[in-house]
């Protein structure tokens, strides 16, 4: 009896392998499909979403950011809870809504009407404005005026104020500010002038709430 050569007897009794009968080279490596592909559209989503924050952050920075009313000093123009963009470009002018941080150093932000430019007297006198002795319509105080049976605030000049003493005029890079809620409002009656430089923006743009969603202009306030 002879066991003969298995190697020999295996080469000549016409067996395939399965892996040789599909094809199959097993000395290959068989590698993910599209490993390239996936790193590129990876990095691209990466690199779309870096860019989109550094714009957000350039927008935010210098040229629009969002800002929630809250308080009651800009009654009725502007109410709680409303939601605003501000234009931190825009070149501030007479009765532009402004923002500022709180003179008081918390850390709180205003919204108030921006009254007198450098340059101007300002007087109250029985709720009407005079600026360098012109009388200036306040439309935006109507409805207030119409519902209210006394004298929204007291007479005033600039030097006859605690907060502006000594100042019968705006003093150069400043602004005198007001809230339209004349009677709750604490603007600078109380805390006097606000530099230019901390403006922080003007408030354009209204998107909340949706039945008030649109421009905000200075309600037909004329010089």
């Amino acid at each position: 009896m002879s066991f003969g050569n298995k190697n020999h007897d295996d080469q000549n009794s016409g067996f395939v392998s399965r892996n040789e009968r599909f094809g199959v080279d097993q000395k290959k490596e068989i590698q993910p499909e599209n490993r390239g592909s996936f790193l590129r559209e990876a990095l691209n989503l990466i690199l779309s979403v870096a860019i989109a924050f550094v714009l957000f952050l350039v927008i935010r920075t210098y040229l629009f950011y969002p800002f929630q009313v809250v308080g009651d000093s800009m009654v009725p123009t502007l109410e709680t809870g409303d939601r605003l963009i501000l234009n931190k470009l825009a070149e501030v002018d007479r009765f532009d809504i402004v923002v500022f941080p709180a003179p008081d150093g918390t850390d709180e932000e205003y919204v108030k009407r921006i009254i007198g430019l450098p340059g101007d007297e300002i007087t109250y006198f029985q709720d009407e404005l005079y600026i360098n002795g012109k009388k200036i319509e306040e439309h935006y105080l109507e409805s207030l005026k119409e519902d209210s049976d006394q004298q929204l605030m007291s007479d005033f000049t600039l030097y006859s104020l605690d907060a502006t003493a000594g100042y019968s005029v705006v003093p150069e890079d400043m602004y005198f500010v007001l809230g339209d809620n004349r009677s709750v409002s604490k603007d600078s009656r109380v805390f006097g002038f606000i530099p230019a430089a901390q403006i922080e923006g003007t408030a354009d743009l209204r998107l909340w709430p949706l039945n008030k969603i649109g421009i905000i202009d200075d309600n037909g306030a004329d010089e």
